[in-house]
């Protein structure tokens, strides 16, 4: 049972030994977002952290943290001691947050194989990554970096169903604990910077090492993607997204696998329902972090999906800034909380020990915000946490 706020230590130390030298990594999530923007291609940057129209959804993942909740301290209770550990798809996890899939974190890194350097963070951490299908590595390269931290996948679904299937087999061979059916992206959102710029970097070829590296996609090619680049993105266009995404796929998807299965993109309690009855293991709520589309913060629709979950885990992703906003999505009901950007921001900067910074800042915040207010277990955290502001 680790006390994850020890990490500050390290630093109160390191400034006392040499009180006129600045820390090498940014504490604040503004300042981290400076400095990896700096360091950035502006195409990159545009896609990556762009959003959905005017992009008042991705403000509102933020805002609503800081306006609508606080956190109700209660004094006197022995929280000396912290237990963040989870339970999961029948596993324990150390800690509540996991690393949220963003599909073009490969190209953020100098050597352009971030995947793998998340991956290296999360098995640094033990902080579960979850990985996307859209990569600079092979899923199963990504896979074999994890070390003993266990992985989940991040499943877009072909209008190939042969595709999709081999995905699946190729996943669990690789693996991975769980799959995040991913339902929220049956098209490509209205993102005016790629409007911009004009492209995005799957169009260039990037981040699609999975699919180039299937049989089944390559047995689509007159030639390999090696040998014809061009052809193999324009196939990959025109089979990417699966419009006609259905429960009776959902449920298809479910019966080529014994790995756990949750639907990703999941708000409305009765969506929620259908997942139960449809067998799955889990549920993932998200608006995709406001780059599909623009509409309400994901946080506002938490409570009423786990409600309607009625015992099937819940995870989140969708704004999360800090060790704070953790407490509150887990005071929520979450079962796991996401993080995407604040990781995000510390790869350019530092690689896979930035990724290590963030997620240890993050851990520590979490642990020291629970044992100040006298929440001292996970468990610990209900809605009677949290006051409406």
């Amino acid at each position: 049972m680790a006390n994850y706020g020890e990490y500050q230590k390290t630093f109160y130390r390191t400034g006392s030994e040499s009180p006129t030298s600045p820390q090498s990594l940014p504490f604040k999530y503004a300042d981290l977002e400076r400095q990896a923007l700096d360091l950035l291609d502006p195409k990159v940057v545009d896609y990556v952290f762009g959003g959905a129209g005017d992009e008042h959804t991705q403000r509102q993942n933020v805002s609503v943290f800081e306006k609508k909740w606080g956190i109700v301290p209660r004094m006197l209770n022995d929280a000396a001691d912290r237990d963040l550990s989870i339970e999961v798809f029948g596993r324990t996890f150390p800690t509540p947050i996991f690393l949220a899939p963003i599909g073009v974190i490969g190209v953020m890194s100098e050597d352009m194989h971030g995947d793998l350097a998340v991956a290296r963070a999360a098995s640094e951490t033990g902080v579960p990554m979850m990985s996307a299908t859209l990569s600079m590595d092979p899923l199963e390269v990504v896979a074999k970096e994890f070390g003993d931290t266990p992985g989940f996948f991040q499943l877009y679904t072909s209008s190939d169903r042969e595709l999709t299937e081999s995905l699946v087999r190729r996943v669990e061979a690789a693996g991975y604990t769980a799959i995040a059916l991913t339902a929220d992206t049956r098209a490509q959102g209205w993102r005016p910077r790629d409007l911009a710029q004009g492209t995005i970097p799957q169009y260039r070829g990037l981040c699609l090492e999975t699919y180039f590296s299937d049989p089944v996609f390559r047995s689509r090619l007159s030639k390999p993607p090696e040998e014809d680049l061009n052809a193999a993105i324009v196939h990959w266009m025109s089979i990417f997204t699966n419009p006609t995404l259905s429960w009776t796929e959902v449920e298809w998807i479910k019966s080529l696998t014994k790995l756990p299965v949750m639907v990703k993109g999941i708000c409305h309690p009765d969506d929620a329902r259908r997942s139960r009855d449809a067998g799955l293991d889990g549920i993932y709520v998200t608006n995709h972090g406001g780059r599909q589309v623009n509409n309400a913060p994901a946080l506002e629709f938490l409570p009423a999906v786990v409600d309607a979950a009625d015992g099937l885990p819940v995870l989140f992703d969708s704004g999360v800034r800090s060790g704070v906003d953790v407490v509150k999505a887990l005071a929520l009901g979450a079962a796991a909380v996401g993080i995407g950007r604040p990781y995000a921001y510390g790869l350019p900067i530092a690689g896979t020990d930035g990724v290590v910074h963030v997620l240890r800042s993050i851990l520590a915040e979490t642990d020291l915000t629970m044992g100040i207010n006298g929440y001292a277990r996970i468990a610990d955290l209900n809605r009677d946490s949290l006051i409406a502001l």
